[in-house]
């Protein structure tokens, strides 16, 4: 029985990509993908059509900058960082994703 890829959780995504940047510093969006991908055990995966459009609305809203490098690979990329709003927004999201799945939990374990 081989693992299952599946989607990302609604609403789980910029919590993902922001606990990603605590953890990797500055880092191109390929990167946090594959981040994500072997964190997860290669059961989540970040499709580019959600990764890139959720790193947008995260720039306009200021949880991340951005600036163009050479990747490992000398290839240019946009290399992402967190912000000081950035951390901010990941603890709101991390207080609520832990109540939403602490209440799930009671859900499913109740008799």
């Amino acid at each position: 029985m081989g693992n299952v890829k599946t989607e990302i959780p609604p609403g789980t995504l910029h919590m993902l990509i922001l606990k990603s940047l605590v953890r990797l510093g500055d880092m191109h969006g390929y990167g946090i993908a594959q981040h994500i991908q072997q964190t997860s055990d290669e059961v989540l995966q970040v499709e580019e059509g959600s990764l890139y459009p959720a790193l947008q609305r995260m720039l306009i809203k200021g949880w991340v900058a951005a600036e163009w490098k050479q990747s490992e690979n000398n290839r240019r990329a946009r290399f992402y960082q967190l912000t000081p709003e950035g951390r901010k927004q990941l603890a709101r999201e991390l207080r609520n994703y832990q109540q939403v799945s602490g209440a799930i939990a009671k859900v499913i374990e109740a008799v």
